[in-house]
């Protein structure tokens, strides 16, 4: 039995030192360019943790060093303490000290600071995906039925596996979603629909199901098709297309993430489905064996991921000090020590409780726990 769902080593490693690497990177250098333009001092910037395994020091003094422990990064600025907060020292600093220091500056810069990293990853897969319509092109998405449902309004309407669905109610099918939101809208209404068969164009009338809504819902229409997106041709955009593009793409990504993550607690999605490292690692390995268009993609969507994450209240993350610097702002003075320290305290807890469920997740997915379970048994 194989544990891992890798070939090699080299089949994962270096796709995804590659790929955290340089999603790192991107994370950390928004925080320090907004360091630098504000004036603060960077005095480390680290790919990576623990023991420094080389480095060197720029003509400003920072050094930058790539560490032993390569899952994630840091920049540590000058009057910021190890978690991420300002620091503020016993005795005064001098006006040279003071002025370079983050502790100093206004609440609105530091904050700027803070979301600079997340705001680079956005960016990043904002330049990769304009960049990637731009040269490969954008594919155009055929929406195509896989199965029809017995007893279903599309069986009734005469559509038939393998139709292609091109306009439906007077709309252009751009994808799945399209379907699905016209015919929920239109329970007990006739549309009209036109699909491609053989080459075809063919026109039929669909009355969607009405299906009674819960507690109160408006009813909403069923169809019983199972659909698949079929990849068509590629069509290359413009830069000014391509830069819409880029930011409208990574902005429905976001949404469908935070989507996902929001079904996560209101009982309508699987915590199981969440992966860690791990997963990223076997992702990343099958991403760079699709070829240089897949691991750009995929990086991509995973820079976006880690921006939304760190956006995430929770203290510990960039969020989190954000989320403290708006009680700062209003309150007109920071949260007391001690609150802080409690904040950062259950942050930490709750990452490294999502951090062992996902790598739970991981390891219960590629059969760990079964291999073992089979040793002893």
């Amino acid at each position: 039995m194989d544990l891992l769902p890798f070939t090699t080593i080299d089949d994962w490693l270096i796709p995804f030192l590659l790929v955290l690497t340089l999603i790192v990177f991107v994370h950390e250098w928004g925080h320090y360019w907004l360091a630098r333009r504000n004036g603060v001092r960077v005095e480390v910037f680290s790919i990576g943790f623990g023991p420094e395994l080389f480095g060197w020091n720029d003509r400003h003094g920072t050094r930058w060093k790539v560490s032993a422990l390569p899952l994630g990064g840091y920049v540590k600025m000058f009057g910021m303490v190890e978690d991420g907060t300002a620091e503020h020292p016993a005795e005064p600093l001098t006006p040279e000290d003071s002025e370079v220091s983050f502790a100093t500056k206004r609440v609105g810069q530091r904050a700027a600071i803070v979301a600079g990293g997340p705001a680079a990853n956005f960016l990043f897969a904002m330049v990769v995906l304009a960049g990637v319509a731009m040269t490969v092109g954008v594919p155009k998405i055929h929406v195509t039925v896989a199965e029809v449902m017995p007893n279903s309004a599309a069986l009734a309407a005469g559509m038939k596996d393998g139709d292609i669905i091109r306009v439906l109610n007077g709309a252009e099918i751009l994808g799945s979603r399209d379907v699905q939101e016209i015919i929920s809208a239109s329970p007990g209404l006739a549309l009209p629909m036109t699909v491609e068969r053989g080459g075809e164009k063919i026109d039929l009338v669909v009355t969607p199901k009405r299906k009674s809504g819960d507690s109160g819902e408006r009813p909403r229409g069923l169809l019983g098709i199972k659909m698949q997106g079929v990849i068509g041709e590629f069509r290359r955009l413009n830069p000014a297309e391509a830069i819409w593009y880029g930011v409208s793409y990574t902005f429905t990504l976001s949404g469908d993430a935070l989507a996902n993550l929001g079904g996560l607690f209101i009982g309508k999605g699987n915590f199981k489905d969440l992966g860690g490292p791990i997963a990223i690692a076997d992702f990343s390995g099958k991403a760079a064996a699709g070829g240089p268009l897949d691991l750009l993609i995929f990086m991509a969507v995973l820079s976006i991921n880690l921006g939304l994450i760190n956006l995430f209240p929770i203290p510990v993350l960039d969020g989190g000090h954000l989320a403290f610097m708006g009680c700062e702002a209003i309150r007109g003075r920071p949260l007391e020590p001690q609150t802080q320290e409690y904040g950062f305290r259950i942050g930490l807890i709750l990452v490294l409780i999502l951090m062992i469920a996902v790598t739970w997740n991981d390891l219960e997915r590629l059969g760990v726990f079964k291999f073992l379970q089979s040793l002893v048994t």
